[in-house]
């Protein structure tokens, strides 16, 4: 039996101008991503959904919800799609070194375990390239608590990359990208081949857990273990 369920990519851009880079880097990624999976058609043979979400379009929703616990109805059909997507794009604005206030008050809201497993390319705008590094002290152990599996290739994009093709250190912004969408691309549909993107449970083939084969055994009975006989 043939999928017939859209291979989904939802982009998530804290970009708070209009026109903004980070959205613009977004849709980028979303791009490079999409044309992969098409690209690819020996592994895939399903449509491909791209969906860009805004924040700045949910400031007010998100305070709302972090104050009240009830998310609004707009706020609540985003969540949805950034844990149901098949792959993640994560883009944000450096503001003091770090991610933005806003995108991090969004993935606040995302459960804890709701992202387990799910591909994710990281990425990030800034005015400088002195802020690259916050793609790998910030955003990196951020996905990395929420249980996403981050792809190698990270991107930033500081102002002077869009017009710029690059030096003998570093690939142009368009190579970086393209080698992302890539790898978001491969991870989905690793991801989706395999399984992986069911419900946490046991493995085909596997047997359940036996019931007390994880039991708590007490500290100094395992030290004892140790002991010279």
């Amino acid at each position: 039996m043939f999928a017939t369920t859209p291979l989904r990519i939802v982009a998530v851009s804290a970009g708070l101008s209009q026109p903004s880079s980070t959205r613009l880097l977004a849709d980028r990624l979303a791009a490079a991503t999409r044309e992969r999976l098409a690209a690819d058609q020996d592994r895939n043979d399903r449509d491909v959904e791209v969906r860009v979400i805004e924040l700045r379009d949910l400031a007010v929703d998100i305070a709302n919800h972090l104050v009240s616990g009830f998310p609004p109805a707009a706020l609540r059909e985003a969540i949805d799609a950034v844990t149901e997507a098949d792959g993640l794009i994560a883009v944000t604005p450096v503001f003091t070194a770090s991610y933005s206030g806003l995108f991090k008050s969004f993935f606040d809201l995302v459960d804890n375990t709701a992202l387990t497993g799910k591909p994710v390319v990281i990425a990030a705008t800034g005015g400088t390239a002195r802020h690259s590094l916050v793609l790998e002290h910030a955003l990196r152990p951020l996905f990395a608590y929420l249980r996403a599996v981050t792809v190698p290739t990270s991107v930033y994009a500081a102002s002077e990359d869009w017009g710029s093709s690059g030096d003998t250190y570093t690939e142009g912004l368009p190579s970086r990208i393209r080698r992302a969408g890539g790898e978001l691309a491969s991870a989905v549909l690793g991801r989706t081949v395999s399984g992986a993107s069911r419900a946490p449970g046991p493995a085909d083939g596997e047997e359940a857990t036996a019931e007390g084969e994880d039991a708590v055994v007490p500290f100094e009975q395992q030290l004892a273990t140790l002991r010279p006989a």
